[in-house]
């Protein structure tokens, strides 16, 4: 009988031993669970400011490209004048 009283404190023993580690791995998966939220959320911050600056960097070059533009219109609008000059006092020489 002192054998099997032994052997069930064994047991019991063990069992609170295998409860507390039980208990403590729960408290560290909700841990982690806690961190893989936290990730997640800032990964999708991420994913939404690299996208913000991908539409940035496209109206900055849609910016760029209207000021060449503009360069080059404004370039083709004296050269027409020019033109129009040359043009004009051709036709007055010859009048």
């Amino acid at each position: 009988m002192k054998k099997f009283e032994a052997k069930v404190r064994q047991v019991i023993a063990q069992f609170r031993v295998l409860q507390k580690e039980n208990a403590d791995l729960y408290a560290e998966m909700e841990g982690k669970d806690e961190e893989i939220k936290t990730l997640k959320a800032e990964l999708s911050q991420s994913k939404s400011d690299y996208n913000n600056l991908k539409l940035a960097k496209m109206i900055e070059v849609s910016d760029s490209d209207l000021k060449d533009s503009k360069t080059r219109i404004t370039r083709l609008v004296r050269e027409i004048n020019k033109c129009i000059g040359m043009l004009s006092s051709d036709s007055e020489g010859s009048n």
